[in-house]
């Protein structure tokens, strides 16, 4: 057992107020993550006050439902604040939530941003659900789950690991995905919550291949305007989603969308097979997996930059490895 959950678990049962963070735009594994620990928190201990402390939302997973209004700053001073699935301090959706007493960090993501007064990281996990899945586990003698929290925890689990296909999914991870489908998750309603689509969006998917470029040694990239976004009434997951619509191409490790944003800053989406794409996200603004990486660019030049890096980092790794499709 990893020492931290014990001392998470100690710190859970000595404060009566517990308030859960998660980043910026989130997506299964962020959303799952909180309001599956939170489900879990609230059965096992239904004296405590437990708040999802968050200042944005998404549409894609808004079937999920809401979280909770959020508090004046006088309720964050004597309550334990848990920071799930996020890297770095600047990428928690509520900045407020160093008024708390203490904090714990609980990520899966590669470690490069140290906060918080307790931390609990494992990188080579395939999703933060999965790690809550697995703090259930290991003290399921003290702690309840049922039916929802389960669907919470193995909808974040599904969508961080690319339907369990990425490389960072192991027997460990099919095991406690197991565990959650014991508790009687109604498969067909998530599965088609998460993957079906508007018609809209397969008149864009059709757009996009008409649209998408790839570079002299195989990088594959995508620029979804506002334009576009409206023109195919994209909501932002659903454009940010183009970016799974490269990843088949062969010869292209690297895939990228950029989508722009309200603000005029460009979200990119970064995508590899076999090739480490975490370090050229670290230079813009990001991070996050070894071949799932998110981060910022704010100008068309800024972009092409990023592009050409991406096209000498794939550059090399095709000279040093062999292998690869």
């Amino acid at each position: 057992m990893n020492e931290n959950m014990q001392i998470i678990l100690n710190k859970i049962k000595e404060y009566d107020k517990i308030l859960i963070f998660r980043h910026f735009r989130p997506d299964g594994d962020a959303i799952g993550s909180t309001k599956g620990l939170a489900e879990i928190l609230k059965l096992t201990y239904p004296e405590k006050k437990i708040y999802l402390q968050n200042c944005d939302f998404s549409d894609y997973l808004a079937f999920l439902g809401g979280e909770d209004e959020l508090l004046p700053d006088e309720e964050y001073s004597d309550a334990l604040g848990l920071c799930m699935d996020t890297a770095t301090e600047k990428r928690l959706s509520n900045q407020k939530y160093k008024l708390c007493k203490e904090l714990v960090k609980l990520d899966h993501h590669i470690p490069v941003e140290s906060y918080g007064d307790y931390q609990w990281v494992e990188e080579e996990r395939s999703s933060t659900c999965e790690m809550v899945a697995k703090f259930y586990d290991t003290f399921k003698n003290e702690l309840k789950i049922n039916k929802q929290a389960a669907t919470y925890i193995y909808a974040g689990m599904v969508t961080d690991s690319g339907r369990f296909r990425f490389r960072d999914v192991s027997g460990e991870t099919m095991r406690l995905a197991g565990l959650m489908l014991e508790q009687g998750i109604d498969t067909d309603t998530l599965y088609a919550n998460l993957y079906l689509k508007d018609f809209n969006e397969f008149k864009f998917e059709s757009y996009v291949y008409k649209k998408m470029k790839i570079t002299e040694n195989g990088v594959a990239y995508l620029y979804v305007d506002k334009r576009m976004q409206k023109k195919f009434k994209l909501s932002r997951e659903s454009a940010s989603a183009s970016v799974s619509y490269m990843e088949k191409i062969k010869n292209s490790l690297i895939w990228i969308a950029f989508i722009e944003n309200e603000d005029g800053s460009i979200r990119v989406r970064l995508r590899s097979r076999f090739v480490t794409v975490s370090e050229l996200a670290e230079r813009y603004e990001g991070g996050g997996h070894a071949c799932a990486s998110g981060a910022t660019v704010y100008s068309k030049s800024e972009l092409k930059k990023l592009v050409n890096d991406a096209d000498e980092l794939l550059k090399k790794y095709k000279e040093e490895h062999d292998g690869w499709l």
